[in-house]
Protein backbone atom coordinates (compact mmCIF):
# COMPACT_ATOMS: atom_id res chain seq x y z
CA UNK A 1 0.00 0.00 0.00
CA UNK A 2 1.15 3.57 -0.64
CA UNK A 3 0.96 5.91 2.35
CA UNK A 4 -0.81 8.67 0.42
CA UNK A 5 -3.61 6.74 -1.26
CA UNK A 6 -3.75 3.32 0.32
CA UNK A 7 -3.48 1.81 -3.18
CA UNK A 8 -1.28 -1.19 -3.77
CA UNK A 9 2.17 -0.36 -5.13
CA UNK A 10 2.62 -1.44 -8.75
CA UNK A 11 4.16 -4.85 -9.23
CA UNK A 12 7.25 -3.97 -11.27
CA UNK A 13 8.04 -7.64 -11.83
CA UNK A 14 5.21 -7.87 -14.37
CA UNK A 15 7.03 -5.40 -16.63
CA UNK A 16 9.48 -7.31 -18.83
CA UNK A 17 12.54 -5.39 -20.00
CA UNK A 18 15.50 -6.06 -22.27
CA UNK A 19 18.63 -4.21 -21.13
CA UNK A 20 21.19 -3.32 -23.82
CA UNK A 21 24.56 -1.95 -22.76
CA UNK A 22 28.27 -2.67 -22.88
CA UNK A 23 30.73 -0.50 -20.86
CA UNK A 24 31.13 0.12 -17.15
CA UNK A 25 29.02 3.26 -17.57
CA UNK A 26 25.97 1.08 -18.23
CA UNK A 27 26.33 -1.17 -15.18
CA UNK A 28 24.60 1.20 -12.68
CA UNK A 29 21.53 1.27 -14.93
CA UNK A 30 21.32 -2.52 -15.06
CA UNK A 31 21.57 -2.62 -11.28
CA UNK A 32 18.90 0.08 -10.96
CA UNK A 33 16.40 -1.87 -13.06
CA UNK A 34 16.99 -5.04 -11.07
CA UNK A 35 16.76 -3.15 -7.76
CA UNK A 36 13.50 -1.50 -8.87
CA UNK A 37 11.98 -4.94 -9.33
CA UNK A 38 11.60 -5.03 -13.12
CA UNK A 39 11.98 -8.41 -14.78
CA UNK A 40 15.11 -8.14 -16.91
CA UNK A 41 14.26 -10.84 -19.43
CA UNK A 42 17.71 -10.69 -21.05
CA UNK A 43 20.79 -8.52 -21.41
CA UNK A 44 22.10 -7.56 -24.85
CA UNK A 45 25.77 -6.63 -25.04
CA UNK A 46 28.67 -6.66 -27.46
CA UNK A 47 30.83 -9.80 -27.79
CA UNK A 48 33.90 -10.47 -25.66
CA UNK A 49 36.81 -8.27 -26.72
CA UNK A 50 40.61 -8.55 -26.39
CA UNK A 51 41.93 -6.60 -23.39
CA UNK A 52 45.43 -5.79 -22.13
CA UNK A 53 48.85 -6.47 -23.54
CA UNK A 54 48.11 -10.18 -23.88
CA UNK A 55 44.86 -9.36 -25.73
CA UNK A 56 42.87 -11.74 -23.55
CA UNK A 57 39.24 -12.13 -24.63
CA UNK A 58 37.21 -10.52 -21.85
CA UNK A 59 33.44 -10.11 -21.32
CA UNK A 60 32.10 -6.58 -21.35
CA UNK A 61 31.45 -5.03 -17.91
CA UNK A 62 27.71 -5.40 -18.53
CA UNK A 63 28.09 -9.07 -19.49
CA UNK A 64 30.14 -9.70 -16.35
CA UNK A 65 27.55 -8.01 -14.15
CA UNK A 66 24.69 -9.87 -15.84
CA UNK A 67 26.45 -13.16 -15.11
CA UNK A 68 26.75 -12.18 -11.45
CA UNK A 69 23.03 -11.42 -11.38
CA UNK A 70 22.15 -14.69 -13.11
CA UNK A 71 20.61 -12.97 -16.13
CA UNK A 72 20.60 -14.47 -19.64
CA UNK A 73 22.99 -12.68 -22.02
CA UNK A 74 22.72 -12.13 -25.78
CA UNK A 75 25.87 -11.11 -27.65
CA UNK A 76 25.80 -9.08 -30.87
CA UNK A 77 28.14 -6.49 -32.34
CA UNK A 78 25.37 -5.34 -34.69
CA UNK A 79 21.66 -5.96 -35.17
CA UNK A 80 21.73 -5.83 -38.96
CA UNK A 81 22.49 -8.60 -41.43
CA UNK A 82 21.64 -12.27 -41.00
CA UNK A 83 23.30 -12.58 -37.58
CA UNK A 84 21.50 -9.46 -36.38
CA UNK A 85 18.14 -10.77 -37.56
CA UNK A 86 18.69 -13.96 -35.60
CA UNK A 87 19.31 -11.91 -32.45
CA UNK A 88 16.20 -9.80 -33.13
CA UNK A 89 14.16 -13.00 -33.50
CA UNK A 90 15.39 -14.12 -30.08
CA UNK A 91 14.50 -10.70 -28.65
CA UNK A 92 11.01 -10.89 -30.18
CA UNK A 93 10.45 -14.21 -28.42
CA UNK A 94 11.01 -12.60 -25.00
CA UNK A 95 7.53 -10.97 -24.93
CA UNK A 96 8.98 -7.59 -23.90
CA UNK A 97 7.20 -4.56 -22.54
CA UNK A 98 10.21 -2.29 -23.19
CA UNK A 99 13.90 -2.25 -24.01
CA UNK A 100 16.35 0.06 -22.24
CA UNK A 101 19.64 1.11 -23.85
CA UNK A 102 22.73 2.59 -22.20
CA UNK A 103 25.83 2.80 -24.40
CA UNK A 104 25.20 -0.49 -26.18
CA UNK A 105 27.36 0.51 -29.15
CA UNK A 106 25.25 -0.47 -32.17
CA UNK A 107 22.21 0.92 -33.97
CA UNK A 108 18.80 -0.70 -33.60
CA UNK A 109 17.07 -1.14 -36.99
CA UNK A 110 13.43 -0.24 -37.53
CA UNK A 111 12.40 -3.89 -37.36
CA UNK A 112 13.87 -4.11 -33.87
CA UNK A 113 12.39 -0.83 -32.64
CA UNK A 114 8.89 -2.18 -33.15
CA UNK A 115 9.38 -5.33 -31.07
CA UNK A 116 8.71 -4.21 -27.43
CA UNK A 117 5.19 -2.99 -26.66
CA UNK A 118 6.48 0.36 -25.36
CA UNK A 119 9.46 0.57 -27.71
CA UNK A 120 13.08 1.27 -26.78
CA UNK A 121 14.25 4.01 -24.43
CA UNK A 122 17.81 5.30 -24.32
CA UNK A 123 19.74 6.97 -21.49
CA UNK A 124 21.99 9.57 -23.14
CA UNK A 125 24.56 11.63 -21.25
CA UNK A 126 23.80 15.12 -22.54
CA UNK A 127 20.99 17.65 -22.59
CA UNK A 128 19.55 16.79 -25.97
CA UNK A 129 19.53 17.99 -28.68
CA UNK A 130 23.04 19.10 -27.67
CA UNK A 131 25.85 16.60 -28.19
CA UNK A 132 24.16 13.81 -30.07
CA UNK A 133 26.56 10.94 -30.63
CA UNK A 134 29.04 8.60 -28.99
CA UNK A 135 31.04 11.03 -26.81
CA UNK A 136 28.68 13.66 -25.35
CA UNK A 137 30.41 14.19 -22.01
CA UNK A 138 33.87 14.50 -23.54
CA UNK A 139 32.68 17.11 -26.03
CA UNK A 140 30.79 19.08 -23.37
CA UNK A 141 33.89 19.30 -21.16
CA UNK A 142 36.14 20.22 -24.09
CA UNK A 143 33.71 22.97 -25.07
CA UNK A 144 33.84 24.42 -21.56
CA UNK A 145 30.12 24.02 -20.93
CA UNK A 146 29.07 25.19 -17.46
CA UNK A 147 26.23 22.66 -17.24
CA UNK A 148 25.54 19.21 -18.63
CA UNK A 149 23.14 16.40 -17.80
CA UNK A 150 21.37 13.29 -19.03
CA UNK A 151 18.16 12.47 -20.89
CA UNK A 152 15.99 9.42 -21.32
CA UNK A 153 14.40 9.48 -24.77
CA UNK A 154 12.48 7.21 -27.09
CA UNK A 155 14.82 5.52 -29.54
CA UNK A 156 14.06 6.00 -33.23
CA UNK A 157 16.00 5.57 -36.46
CA UNK A 158 17.70 8.98 -36.31
CA UNK A 159 20.86 9.56 -34.24
CA UNK A 160 19.62 10.50 -30.74
CA UNK A 161 16.68 12.41 -32.24
CA UNK A 162 13.73 10.87 -30.39
CA UNK A 163 11.36 12.67 -28.01
CA UNK A 164 12.55 13.06 -24.43
CA UNK A 165 10.76 11.54 -21.43
CA UNK A 166 12.91 12.94 -18.63
CA UNK A 167 16.14 14.80 -17.97
CA UNK A 168 18.47 15.92 -15.21
CA UNK A 169 21.17 18.59 -15.04
CA UNK A 170 24.43 19.06 -13.15
CA UNK A 171 27.07 21.76 -13.03
CA UNK A 172 30.54 21.16 -14.46
CA UNK A 173 33.21 22.24 -11.98
CA UNK A 174 36.69 23.45 -13.01
CA UNK A 175 39.12 20.56 -13.15
CA UNK A 176 36.48 17.81 -13.47
CA UNK A 177 37.49 15.17 -15.97
CA UNK A 178 35.09 13.62 -18.45
CA UNK A 179 35.61 10.29 -16.69
CA UNK A 180 34.50 11.68 -13.33
CA UNK A 181 31.49 13.45 -14.84
CA UNK A 182 30.45 10.35 -16.78
CA UNK A 183 30.69 8.15 -13.68
CA UNK A 184 28.48 10.58 -11.77
CA UNK A 185 25.92 10.80 -14.59
CA UNK A 186 25.92 7.01 -14.88
CA UNK A 187 24.74 6.80 -11.26
CA UNK A 188 22.16 9.60 -11.37
CA UNK A 189 21.02 8.64 -14.86
CA UNK A 190 20.37 5.07 -13.73
CA UNK A 191 17.70 6.30 -11.33
CA UNK A 192 16.22 8.47 -14.09
CA UNK A 193 15.99 5.46 -16.40
CA UNK A 194 14.25 3.34 -13.76
CA UNK A 195 11.77 6.17 -13.09
CA UNK A 196 11.02 6.48 -16.80
CA UNK A 197 10.33 2.76 -17.16
CA UNK A 198 8.04 2.95 -14.14
CA UNK A 199 6.19 5.77 -15.89
CA UNK A 200 5.81 3.64 -19.01
CA UNK A 201 4.36 0.82 -16.93
CA UNK A 202 2.02 3.17 -15.07
CA UNK A 203 0.97 5.07 -18.19
CA UNK A 204 2.25 8.39 -16.83
CA UNK A 205 5.37 8.84 -18.98
CA UNK A 206 5.10 11.60 -21.57
CA UNK A 207 7.74 12.24 -24.23
CA UNK A 208 8.28 15.76 -25.57
CA UNK A 209 9.95 16.51 -28.93
CA UNK A 210 13.49 17.83 -28.70
CA UNK A 211 13.80 21.59 -29.13
CA UNK A 212 16.80 23.83 -29.70
CA UNK A 213 19.87 23.76 -31.90
CA UNK A 214 21.36 20.26 -32.22
CA UNK A 215 25.08 19.56 -32.05
CA UNK A 216 27.12 16.41 -32.61
CA UNK A 217 29.56 14.55 -30.37
CA UNK A 218 31.38 11.96 -32.48
CA UNK A 219 33.77 9.45 -31.00
CA UNK A 220 37.18 10.94 -30.21
CA UNK A 221 40.49 9.58 -31.49
CA UNK A 222 44.06 9.73 -30.24
CA UNK A 223 44.83 13.00 -32.03
CA UNK A 224 41.89 14.67 -30.28
CA UNK A 225 43.85 14.29 -27.04
CA UNK A 226 46.93 16.12 -28.32
CA UNK A 227 47.59 19.23 -26.22
CA UNK A 228 48.99 22.45 -27.69
CA UNK A 229 50.20 24.84 -24.95
CA UNK A 230 50.12 27.72 -27.45
CA UNK A 231 46.33 27.76 -27.05
CA UNK A 232 44.53 29.77 -24.31
CA UNK A 233 44.81 28.25 -20.83
CA UNK A 234 41.08 27.63 -20.41
CA UNK A 235 40.99 25.79 -23.73
CA UNK A 236 44.05 23.70 -22.86
CA UNK A 237 42.64 22.68 -19.46
CA UNK A 238 39.27 21.84 -21.00
CA UNK A 239 40.85 19.57 -23.61
CA UNK A 240 42.99 17.81 -21.01
CA UNK A 241 39.96 17.18 -18.80
CA UNK A 242 37.64 16.34 -21.69
CA UNK A 243 39.91 13.61 -23.03
CA UNK A 244 40.68 12.05 -19.63
CA UNK A 245 40.65 9.10 -19.34
CA UNK A 246 39.66 8.37 -22.95
CA UNK A 247 41.12 8.75 -25.51
CA UNK A 248 43.78 10.31 -23.26
CA UNK A 249 45.36 13.79 -23.20
CA UNK A 250 49.04 13.98 -24.12
CA UNK A 251 51.79 16.39 -25.03
CA UNK A 252 55.36 16.13 -26.29
CA UNK A 253 58.04 17.04 -23.76
CA UNK A 254 61.37 18.34 -25.09
CA UNK A 255 64.01 17.53 -22.48
CA UNK A 256 66.48 20.11 -23.77
CA UNK A 257 70.02 20.51 -22.49
CA UNK A 258 70.49 19.12 -18.94
CA UNK A 259 72.96 21.96 -18.25
CA UNK A 260 70.67 24.68 -19.61
CA UNK A 261 69.58 27.57 -17.42
CA UNK A 262 66.66 28.75 -19.53
CA UNK A 263 63.75 27.23 -21.36
CA UNK A 264 65.15 28.58 -24.63
CA UNK A 265 67.58 25.64 -24.61
CA UNK A 266 64.73 23.22 -25.25
CA UNK A 267 64.82 22.42 -28.98
CA UNK A 268 61.92 22.71 -31.38
CA UNK A 269 60.84 19.63 -33.32
CA UNK A 270 60.19 16.14 -32.06
CA UNK A 271 63.79 14.86 -31.99
CA UNK A 272 64.37 13.57 -28.47
CA UNK A 273 60.87 14.57 -27.34
CA UNK A 274 58.90 12.15 -25.18
CA UNK A 275 55.16 11.73 -24.87
CA UNK A 276 53.60 12.49 -21.50
CA UNK A 277 49.99 11.69 -20.64
CA UNK A 278 48.20 14.49 -18.75
CA UNK A 279 45.53 13.31 -16.30
CA UNK A 280 43.72 16.49 -15.28
CA UNK A 281 44.32 20.23 -15.14
CA UNK A 282 42.95 23.58 -13.97
CA UNK A 283 43.52 26.92 -15.67
CA UNK A 284 44.92 29.38 -13.12
CA UNK A 285 47.65 31.92 -12.35
CA UNK A 286 50.97 30.15 -11.68
CA UNK A 287 51.97 32.87 -9.19
CA UNK A 288 49.25 31.82 -6.74
CA UNK A 289 50.44 30.73 -3.27
CA UNK A 290 51.69 27.16 -3.35
CA UNK A 291 49.84 25.86 -0.32
CA UNK A 292 50.69 26.81 3.29
CA UNK A 293 53.90 28.70 3.61
CA UNK A 294 54.15 31.02 0.67
CA UNK A 295 54.42 31.54 -3.06
CA UNK A 296 55.55 28.91 -5.53
CA UNK A 297 59.24 28.74 -6.25
CA UNK A 298 59.63 29.46 -9.96
CA UNK A 299 61.85 27.79 -12.54
CA UNK A 300 64.98 29.61 -13.63
CA UNK A 301 63.23 30.00 -16.97
CA UNK A 302 60.59 32.20 -15.30
CA UNK A 303 62.84 34.14 -12.94
CA UNK A 304 63.09 37.18 -15.19
CA UNK A 305 59.34 37.36 -15.60
CA UNK A 306 58.72 36.94 -11.86
CA UNK A 307 61.05 39.85 -11.16
CA UNK A 308 59.36 42.03 -13.75
CA UNK A 309 62.37 41.89 -16.07
CA UNK A 310 61.65 41.63 -19.81
CA UNK A 311 62.36 38.16 -21.16
CA UNK A 312 60.70 36.12 -23.87
CA UNK A 313 61.57 32.71 -22.42
CA UNK A 314 59.61 33.31 -19.22
CA UNK A 315 56.38 33.69 -21.18
CA UNK A 316 57.10 31.00 -23.75
CA UNK A 317 54.19 28.62 -24.24
CA UNK A 318 55.04 25.18 -22.91
CA UNK A 319 57.40 26.43 -20.20
CA UNK A 320 57.08 24.56 -16.91
CA UNK A 321 56.56 26.70 -13.81
CA UNK A 322 57.61 24.48 -10.92
CA UNK A 323 56.52 25.10 -7.36
CA UNK A 324 57.10 23.21 -4.14
CA UNK A 325 53.82 21.34 -4.51
CA UNK A 326 52.63 22.30 -7.99
CA UNK A 327 53.66 22.46 -11.61
CA UNK A 328 52.09 24.78 -14.16
CA UNK A 329 52.44 24.93 -17.93
CA UNK A 330 52.55 28.32 -19.61
CA UNK A 331 49.88 28.82 -22.26
CA UNK A 332 48.95 31.62 -24.66
CA UNK A 333 47.26 33.69 -21.96
CA UNK A 334 48.19 32.24 -18.59
CA UNK A 335 48.85 28.73 -17.40
CA UNK A 336 47.31 25.42 -16.43
CA UNK A 337 48.12 23.58 -13.22
CA UNK A 338 48.67 19.90 -13.89
CA UNK A 339 47.13 17.39 -11.50
CA UNK A 340 48.67 14.03 -12.39
CA UNK A 341 50.79 12.85 -15.29
CA UNK A 342 51.90 9.53 -16.72
CA UNK A 343 55.24 9.46 -18.54
CA UNK A 344 55.59 6.90 -21.31
CA UNK A 345 56.18 3.43 -19.87
CA UNK A 346 55.63 4.52 -16.27
CA UNK A 347 52.81 4.68 -13.75
CA UNK A 348 50.72 7.77 -13.11
CA UNK A 349 52.11 10.14 -10.51
CA UNK A 350 51.57 13.59 -9.01
CA UNK A 351 52.67 16.22 -11.51
CA UNK A 352 54.85 18.05 -8.97
CA UNK A 353 56.76 14.84 -8.14
CA UNK A 354 57.31 14.18 -11.83
CA UNK A 355 58.56 17.70 -12.53
CA UNK A 356 61.24 17.52 -9.83
CA UNK A 357 63.13 14.94 -11.86
CA UNK A 358 63.22 16.96 -15.08
CA UNK A 359 66.33 18.75 -16.34
CA UNK A 360 66.36 22.54 -16.56
CA UNK A 361 65.00 23.60 -19.91
CA UNK A 362 62.48 20.78 -20.22
CA UNK A 363 59.26 22.11 -21.73
CA UNK A 364 56.21 21.00 -23.68
CA UNK A 365 56.30 21.62 -27.42
CA UNK A 366 53.62 23.72 -29.06
CA UNK A 367 51.75 22.32 -32.02
CA UNK A 368 53.80 24.35 -34.51
CA UNK A 369 57.10 23.29 -32.94
CA UNK A 370 56.14 19.63 -32.96
CA UNK A 371 55.40 19.78 -36.69
CA UNK A 372 58.78 21.22 -37.69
Amino acid sequence: MTAATGAAAPDRSTFRVLFAGTPETAVPSLDALVDAGFTVAAVLTRPDAPVGRKRTLTPSPVAARAAELGLPVLHADRLSGEAGREVLDRIAALDLDAAAVVAYGALVPAAGLAVPRHGWVNLHFSLLPAYRGAAPVQHAVIAGEPVTGACVFRLEEGLDTGPVFSRLTRDLAPGETAGAVLADLARSGAALLAQTLAGLQDGTAVAEPQSGEPSLAPKLGQQDGRIDPARPAAEVAARINGTTPEPGAWALLALGDPDAETADAAPAGTDGAVRVKLLGAVAEDPALPDGPGGTAAIDAADAADAAGTPGASARRAGTLVRGRRTVHVRCADGAVRLDRVQPAGKKAMAAADWARGLPAGARFLTGMEAER
